[in-house]
């Protein structure tokens, strides 16, 4: 996402404008520094798959599983750690296994996903076996009891700044594919009952220049804000505890753009309820964190004040949206239309959803671009290794570890969510 250096006008940004960097480069095995053929092995009769630093071994590292790219690789042998990464059959590991994987021998650090639950039971074992940092593979941790993470002497670890961009498209991608029908107009043609052009056939919604709300208008939800705005000239609404004053002086900066080419400007408010954002969009876009707060934030209350033709995406997480409310909101309201990436209940949709065909449904795809999760998984790497090397948290941007050369890569820990409440003397690097 662009920065706006001191001293420069939003204008000059819209010039700028958000540039996704070069794809991360592959290194051959050599360059990487472990042998052609990885070792395959049992732990504990879990199948793993064992990459050996070609220096001294310090550390073992466990990846509960396989990670795009090869870079996050890179970076932890070149720590000195033995990676032995899952091949365990199980989409979701239990905490049974990853248990075993711990318990195995001597473990330092564990790279972890989103779909684990990790509590006192597996940070526990963690130190036991002398680990000290857990890194999930997500921006978000609400699958991380932190506070347990405390207790036990574990550092946590997640991976922002590398998110944005590719989940604002995919949000982009389930509002148009929600609005213009395109997942019931290709069933039907892969069905064969396609025979030929009809004026009503599969009409859907036209969002140039309509009414978008954003319900949480951080990173995410400002960068959704600005293509919907900058490419389809919407006007926005947001809910948000804090004014985004920056993403309101885009959009005045922007206007002056419409002005000099003649067209008619947009424009942007922040609202003070949820239910005023509901009531005024024709699309509305989840991008708000889980808390207790936002738990089934859109309930069957608030479905039922929306446009009867709205369309509404979530892409933040499954339990925002009452899943149960929303089946029976969308099976007796035809032309309201839904996006979505996560679910309630995940990997299970409540009973209904399914059979919708006006919800559009992606397996929690919204950071699946290769550049996002080859990144994501080179941040949760530079956590770990830098915990382990008692290296401190960094100050800089994400970029700078995602991007450029291998040997530039900062000597610091990207994010780590705990680092005021770590015992100081077996964390003396996050004293200052």
């Amino acid at each position: 996402m662009a920065v706006r250096r001191l001293g420069q006008s939003v204008t000059d940004l819209l010039r700028q404008r958000s540039t996704i960097p070069p794809v991360i480069r592959l290194c051959n095995a050599q360059q990487r520094g472990f042998a052609d053929s990885p070792e395959q092995k049992d732990v504990n009769g879990i199948p793993v798959e064992v990459h050996t630093p070609t220096g001294e071994r310090k550390f073992r590292v466990v990846v509960t599983k396989d990670l795009p790219g090869d870079r996050w690789l890179q970076m932890l042998l070149k720590s000195g750690c033995q990676v032995e990464i899952c091949k365990h059959s199980d989409t979701i590991l239990s905490q049974d296994t990853i248990k075993k994987l711990i318990a195995a021998e001597e473990t330092h650090g564990v790279l972890g996903q989103l779909t684990e639950q990790w509590d006192s039971t597996l940070f526990e074992a963690l130190s036991k076996a002398g680990g000290s940092v857990y890194s999930n593979y997500a921006v978000g941790y609400n699958n991380v009891v932190v506070p347990d993470a405390n207790k036990h002497g574990i550092a946590v670890g997640n991976t922002p700044g590398v998110l944005t961009e590719t989940t604002a498209e995919l949000a982009l991608s389930l509002t148009f594919a929600a609005a213009r029908r395109i997942v019931e107009a290709d069933k039907f043609m892969r069905g064969g009952q396609y025979k030929g052009w009809l004026p009503n056939l599969f009409v859907g919604n036209l969002l140039q220049r309509k009414t978008v709300g954003i319900v949480g208008a951080g990173r995410i939800g400002a960068a959704y804000a600005r293509m919907m705005m900058e490419g389809h000239k919407c006007n926005l609404v947001y809910f948000d505890p804090y004014p985004n004053k920056f993403l309101e002086d885009y959009v005045d900066h922007y206007n002056k753009v419409l002005e000099h080419a003649k067209e008619e400007t947009v424009s942007i408010r922040r609202l003070e309820t949820v239910e005023e954002v509901l009531k005024e969009s024709d699309v509305v876009s989840l991008h708000c964190a889980l808390t207790d707060e936002t738990k089934h934030l859109i309930n069957s209350e608030r479905l039922s004040i929306m446009k009867p033709n709205a369309v509404l995406v979530n892409a933040s997480r499954g339990p925002v949206i009452d899943e149960a409310a929303l089946v029976k909101h969308l099976q007796k309201s035809p032309d309201f239309r839904v996006g979505l990436d996560v679910f309630e209940d995940e990997p299970n949709m409540k009973p209904g959803l399914a059979e919708c065909d006006n919800c559009v449904i992606v397996p929690h795809i919204a950071s699946a671009s290769f550049w996002t999760r080859a990144g994501m998984a080179t941040l949760a790497a530079c956590n770990v290794a830098a915990v382990l090397k008692q290296q401190p948290a960094t100050s800089q941007s994400m970029l700078s570890f995602v991007d450029g050369p291998f040997e530039k890569i900062p000597g610091e820990a990207p994010s780590i969510v705990n680092a005021k409440d770590l015992p100081k003397d077996k964390f003396p690097q996050y004293s200052k």
